[in-house]
């Protein structure tokens, strides 16, 4: 297959998240490119869940290599989803989250099986990543015997030269704050569920701090982070708002857990405010020295001709799934900017050193 042309076409499909018809569209796009190929292809799809493709050289759930990644993009302007290749970088939206790296998937299973490689290998992409991976969880519940020795994951960084050994927990909370509505010229006969939810946010500042891109850096970003997503309160200007609720993105290190993060906000609450924990998941930690990891960076370093770093970074990623079931997660991605973003983009070259360093990484794995 022609690498960079799958990219573009890829990208030409408008999926953002919940667009069924133009998710559709690129499944079948999807299925298509290996139309007469001895691939095993699945559209996995349940009510009300967004689909996800299944991709493998044999029809087994106990894996050498999965691929896991997704096909659904945030929303962008028209022009985003027409390809752009300007000088050395391809400019559009999924250029580098994340469609860039599902072609080169792709790539890589047009490899294995045209070279017949000892792996039992497959690929899963889900549609609906950008709004809580549902169809993820679906999948790996429909899938309870799923396994993989090594999961290649490229949806994360953004600079080739980085290898990341380590993301944090997501942990959203809902603050929900209650109060008595008066009008408000009388505030002493209402209860203000305004100023209560302020009042709990100020509690939660004095234990996790404020940070912005107007101070300084830390010295240390691996820390346990919070931001307020989401703030709404009251209704008119006139009346003491009677019900309040905010939603804050909690990131935790491998260090902390959810368990002492509750108790950190019962201490922080006021009367009449309480909060729910709304989802939370797992660190991904992997040990820089595991083998696995440390044959890939070798292939890395020698088609790049550079040192490669390990890094940390604050967000999640959909193969947390698999790290909790004991695989080496090795996290890698080609360079560029932009994620989320009007003129995100990746360096091609960079598409096509990744698509290199899997295929050697394959090729040993495979003659283990």
């Amino acid at each position: 297959m022609d690498l960079i042309n799958t990219v573009s076409d890829l990208i030409r499909f408008r999926t953002e998240t919940g667009n069924t018809k133009e998710i559709n569209q690129c499944l079948e796009y999807c299925k298509n490119l290996f139309a007469g190929t001895s691939a095993k292809i699945d559209v996995f799809r349940k009510d009300n869940i967004a689909p996800v493709l299944f991709i493998r050289n044999h029809d087994v759930e106990d894996f050498d290599v999965v691929i896991l990644g997704h096909l659904d993009v945030v929303p962008a302007e028209d022009h985003m989803f027409e390809p752009k290749i300007e000088g050395l970088r391809m400019i559009g939206r999924g250029t580098l989250d994340m469609k860039s790296f599902a072609a080169v998937a792709f790539n890589s299973m047009f490899y294995v099986l045209e070279n017949n490689l000892d792996l039992k290998f497959g690929i899963i992409l889900s549609t609906d990543e950008e709004k809580g991976s549902a169809g993820t969880h679906a999948f790996m519940d429909a899938h309870p015997d799923i396994s993989a020795k090594i999961v290649l994951d490229n949806d994360v960084g953004g600079d080739i030269l980085k290898i990341v050994n380590k993301c944090k927990n997501p942990v959203f909370v809902k603050l929900i704050s209650e109060g008595k509505e008066a009008h408000g010229s009388t505030p002493w006969d209402g209860i203000d569920a305004n100023e209560k939810l302020m009042q709990t946010w100020v509690n939660i500042r004095k234990i996790y701090p404020y940070f912005s891109k107007e101070q300084p850096m830390p010295d240390n970003t691996w820390i346990d982070t919070v931001h307020f997503a989401k703030i709404s309160g009251g209704d008119v200007a006139n009346v003491i708002s009677n019900y309040a609720e905010a939603l804050l993105d909690f990131r935790l290190t491998e260090d902390s857990s959810v368990e002492n993060l509750e108790k950190n906000l019962q201490k922080c609450m006021v009367d009449g405010v309480t909060y729910k924990i709304v989802s939370s998941s797992t660190p991904v930690v992997m040990d820089p020295n595991n083998p696995y990891i440390q044959d890939y960076k070798k292939f890395a370093e020698h088609i790049l001709g550079r040192e490669i770093e390990f890094e940390q970074i604050g967000g999640a990623t959909d193969s947390r799934s698999f790290a909790v079931k004991g695989s080496t997660v090795i996290m890698h991605s080609g360079t560029g900017d932009g994620m989320h973003a009007k003129n995100e983009y990746v360096e091609i070259d960079s598409v096509k050193k990744i698509a290199d360093i899997q295929i050697k990484f394959l090729e040993k794995l495979a003659k283990k």
